[in-house]
């Protein structure tokens, strides 16, 4: 058995979606300077590093994070690995993707994850993200679970159509997955986000066993 730690590391020098706060990890009371024990205090926005979307981060409704099924968030899973020329999943590119037939779990791996292997720490803009047909098209296809391998599903320019398409049909979204050591087949899928109360997300240590 094989276990494969597919998060990010959480550190104030990783990049975060613009405009999202940025992360403080500070120790407040330390052994070295006479206190009982070491604490720190930790301060970022719910999207941080390797973490889940849930229906209220677009549709504003009451499906927040503590309310997702660990059953969909646990079990087996596909990753599937696209050629690094491909600059965006459409609905023709998993088309033509070699995927086995029942899969209820995918997670992709493309060409972000060499971001990631190189420690590239400023926002990449240009990252390949889901287009709002292949969203329509994994609906359709019985995906409960997507997964990708940067900081969102969707294109920077435009997030809303393809995160209202997953998540409208309730499909879970986890981001900022590294699967850059990782090779495409099947794997079983842990992914356990924080349990908060009432948040549009949460950061979710996230295992691959093979």
């Amino acid at each position: 058995m094989s276990i494969h730690d597919v998060s990010l590391t959480v550190s104030a020098s990783m990049p975060v979606w613009p405009g999202d706060p940025a992360i403080q990890l500070e120790r407040v009371l330390s052994i070295d300077k006479g206190d009982v024990a070491n604490v720190s205090r930790l301060d970022c926005g719910v999207h941080t590093g390797t973490h889940v979307d849930a229906p209220n981060h677009f549709m504003n409704d009451k499906r927040t994070v503590e309310n997702l099924s660990l059953d969909i968030l646990t079990g087996r899973c596909y990753v599937l690995r696209l050629d690094d020329q491909v600059a965006a999943i459409t609905a023709a590119v998993l088309e033509a993707a070699p995927l086995p037939a029942g899969l209820t779990r995918l997670l992709f791996r493309t060409r972000n994850s060499a971001l990631w292997a190189q420690g590239i720490h400023e926002f990449k803009s240009d990252f390949v993200a889901v287009e709002p047909d292949a969203a329509e098209w994994l609906v359709r296809n019985g995906i409960r679970l997507v997964g990708v391998d940067y900081l969102s599903v969707a294109p920077s320019d435009d997030g809303r159509p393809t995160h209202v398409a997953l998540l409208s049909a309730g499909v879970v979204v986890v981001e900022g997955l590294d699967l850059s050591q990782v090779e495409p087949g099947f794997y079983e899928l842990y992914c356990l986000p924080l349990k908060l109360l009432g948040s549009d997300g949460a950061p979710a240590r996230t295992i691959l066993i093979d």
